[in-house]
């Protein structure tokens, strides 16, 4: 197939999780012989922090202004077997209106942040109705999609069916690849007790504050790591936390491989709607590493607390579990996690997947 994205980005990761999101996929596409055009606003932000610049899996195709390329970029288009447009994408309210208009193949919607968008759509307007609109999203388009596919599971799906009149709502969760992920050797510069990797959000600090940074104060002989992006600088961060602006994702299993456990923390919208599984969680798992979590609808859905991930709820639960959990517990819990994600949510698995919506629409 020949298969066209506009997606947010997939040449940089900085600041977004979208980008790894889409190279799991699409490398696993491309290694089953389909041709993948990705479409990005050429951004400086994205620009100037590209981690994969010229992606060997498609082709990129950059453009500054959705009046002035769209000719361009909806030619590249016309001859699909299938366009898939992404949640976030500067321009796709546009796109969508410009594609459905060009009648020529099947349009799908990848939303990789169903539960930030169900929530803007279903928010109050200025006149006391619901907004109906998101900057990437009009809920007035949602019945020409072909199918749209959602991070999130669960009680969504049906409301995206019966609310806002999808088509087919499926649940389309991120994947990880095994080849990339994996346990490596420990690297001094990541080695610690706990760590954390996520992008700065106002919603989930208060959260790694209590899970991390507390213990971190109850454990001063322990090593506490956090890697992201946008933390603001009076972050009150305890003296063994040490804090990295930014960890590639070719560095990823070596930061996930050092920490004895990670940490997952989960934004409100997406507690709020359930069945929502980070690529993170999937990351971490595949490499083996220990995972303590908060706890969301649907979690048990794709890990088995106490079995394959633990779910905390105070600071000095999680400084008990650093100091006190048997070495040979801890390690049992990263392999029982590592062996139910490479068995159900592997990018070779996502790609399957894919091929078989794309083959029933």
């Amino acid at each position: 197939m020949k298969i066209v994205l506009f997606g947010l980005t997939v040449t940089s990761s900085w600041g977004n999780g979208h980008a790894t999101t889409y190279r799991s996929l699409l490398r696993a596409l491309a290694a089953r012989g389909h041709r993948i055009d990705f479409i990005e606003k050429d951004v400086e932000w994205y620009r100037s922090n590209g981690d994969l610049p010229q992606p060997d899996f498609c082709t990129v195709h950059r453009y500054e202004s959705w009046p002035v390329d769209a000719p361009r970029l909806l030619e590249i288009a016309r001859n699909a077997d299938v366009v898939v447009i992404g949640s976030y994408f500067p321009d796709a309210i546009a796109a969508a209106e410009a594609l459905f208009a060009q009648d020529s193949a099947p349009v799908l919607f990848y939303d990789i942040d169903t539960p930030i968008t169900l929530a803007a759509l279903q928010a109050e307007g200025p006149e006391g109705k619901a907004a109906g609109r998101t900057e990437y999203l009009d809920a007035s388009l949602i019945p020409h999609f072909a199918a749209y596919l959602s991070f999130t599971g669960g009680p969504a799906l049906t409301l995206l069916e019966d609310t806002f009149g999808a088509r087919r709502a499926i649940a389309f969760f991120c994947s990880v690849d095994p080849a990339l992920y994996r346990r490596t050797p420990v690297q001094p510069r990541f080695a610690c007790d706990l760590s954390y990797l996520g992008t700065y959000a106002a919603d989930r600090q208060p959260k790694l504050m209590q899970w991390l940074n507390a213990p971190a104060a109850l454990l001063p002989e322990r090593r506490f790591q956090v890697a992201g992006p946008l933390y603001p600088a009076d972050t009150g961060w305890a003296p063994n936390v040490v804090h990295t602006p930014h960890v590639s994702p070719p560095d990823h299993p070596a930061f996930y491989s050092s920490s004895r456990f990670t940490l997952n923390l989960t934004r409100a919208d997406m507690i709020a709607a359930g069945y929502s599984p980070s690529v993170r969680l999937f990351e971490a798992s595949a490499c083996g590493t220990a995972i303590l979590s908060d706890d969301w609808p649907g979690l048990d859905t794709f890990l088995t607390p106490g079995e394959e991930i633990l779910i905390v709820e105070s600071a000095e639960q999680v400084a008990g579990l650093l100091r006190d959990l048997p070495e040979a517990d801890r390690v049992r819990l990263g392999e029982h996690a590592r062996d139910r994600i490479l068995a159900e949510h592997t990018s070779a698995e996502r790609a399957l997947q894919f091929e078989r919506i794309v083959s029933a629409l």
